[in-house]
């Protein structure tokens, strides 16, 4: 493959040409777990054993690293296990920086990993730069945390001016992407140190696969080089159907994600202007706070997920989702199927987010279908 194709080509093809013996147009699946050292003890294949080794993992991680424009890609066994891999990789006594607004059981973690680690951790508005830069400037910070969009309420970090505050205080900057995908943003030429993925999310996107990935920007980074070890070592590696199906996934990723894309934008202008409805939360409505850094750094859209809040309450957002159709009730994002979901319900007591408020993953089904659905769940 070369570079002057487009990257949506790139994820067409799965990454890679045919290749001998059979140049098979799909890629071939290796579920070897050992690899047989020759008459002299060494390994002809270059391969030793599969838990950091394995062929499987090869296109797939090719394939994101290509999308990501960075220069290696590591695959997990799931977002949060990419998650632990690089905060295993900070020594105690470090201080990391994390948004106020992030997935749900990060956030969870995070508290008490750090705790038990023995790191200090703080936590920034997502989209204030201003607060995030004295908190930078208030002690040494060697890890600044980014989620964006961030799930569920979707508030936008500007990551370029994010991580030149960070690159300035000597901090490495790892942006959560799940939402916006390579299809939209490319942290990494934004400064970005690390990209990170939910895989089980659009990268995949038929809900059929739990994965997570990591790019970075420089694989001989020290730091890199401890997160590739704490994979090594941790052993939360992907199996090699998995990694198998999410690199099949990856081959309609842009037409997945430019589909869905689109139909959020007409479900969020549809619900911003509904009589039930007391807000919308997308950032590709000109009215949310970070539409302006959202125009500047996703291309082709502003991703799949939104939320609303209905102006009767708590006890009338769960009928609503209840009473949809088309739309499942249903945990996760990103896939070719429309979820709802009541999220405060999910996370539980001490949970941040509004009771009132429905969170909307958008697939890639008829708009007109999503739209009647939400109609006669409405009543309106």
């Amino acid at each position: 493959m070369t570079d002057s194709l487009h990257p949506a080509t790139h994820a067409a093809h799965g990454g890679e040409a045919p290749r001998a013996p059979f140049y098979d147009v799909a890629p071939p699946l290796h579920l070897s777990t050992t690899f047989t050292r020759d008459a002299e003890g060494g390994y002809p294949g270059g391969r030793v054993y599969s838990r950091d080794q394995s062929p499987a993992y090869d296109g797939p991680e090719r394939l994101l690293a290509e999308l990501e424009g960075g220069e290696q890609a590591l695959l997990f066994s799931s977002g949060m296990a990419a998650a632990s891999a690089v905060l295993h990789a900070l020594t105690p006594g470090q201080r990391v920086l994390a948004p106020r607004a992030l997935y749900w059981a990060l956030r969870n973690w995070l508290r008490e990993f750090c705790a038990d680690w023995g790191l200090t951790l703080d936590w920034y508005a997502n989209d204030d730069l201003d607060e995030l830069a004295r908190l930078i400037q208030a002690a040494p910070t060697h890890l600044l945390w980014i989620e964006t969009p961030a799930n569920p309420s979707w508030e936008v970090t500007d990551i370029a001016a994010a991580a030149a505050l960070a690159r300035a205080a000597g901090a490495r900057t790892v942006v959560d992407s799940t939402v916006a995908t390579p299809v939209l943003t490319q942290p990494l030429a934004l400064g970005a140190d690390i990209v990170l993925h939910s895989a089980t999310k659009t990268l995949n996107g038929h809900s059929d696969v739990v994965a997570g990935a990591l790019v970075c920007a420089r694989q001989d980074d020290p730091f890199w080089q401890r997160v590739r070890r704490a994979r090594a070592l941790g052993g939360a590696v992907l199996g090699p159907f998995e990694a198998w199906l999410l690199q099949r996934g990856m081959r309609t990723l842009f037409v997945r994600a430019r589909a869905a894309n689109a139909n959020a934008q007409q479900v969020a202008e549809w619900l911003a202007v509904h009589p039930a409805v007391a807000s919308v939360s997308y950032p590709g409505l000109a009215s949310h706070p970070g539409h302006a850094v959202a125009a500047r750094q996703m291309r082709g859209g502003f991703g799949a997920m939104l939320s609303f809040r209905l102006r009767d309450g708590e006890a009338r957002a769960k009928a609503v989702a209840g009473q949809l159709k088309v739309f499942r009730q249903a945990t996760s994002l990103g896939a070719v199927e429309s979820l709802v979901e009541h999220r405060a319900s999910v996370e539980g007591a001490d949970s941040p987010v509004p009771r009132d408020l429905l969170r909307l993953s958008i697939g890639i089904e008829a708009v007109e279908d999503l739209l009647a659905d939400l109609r006669q769940a409405l009543g309106q």
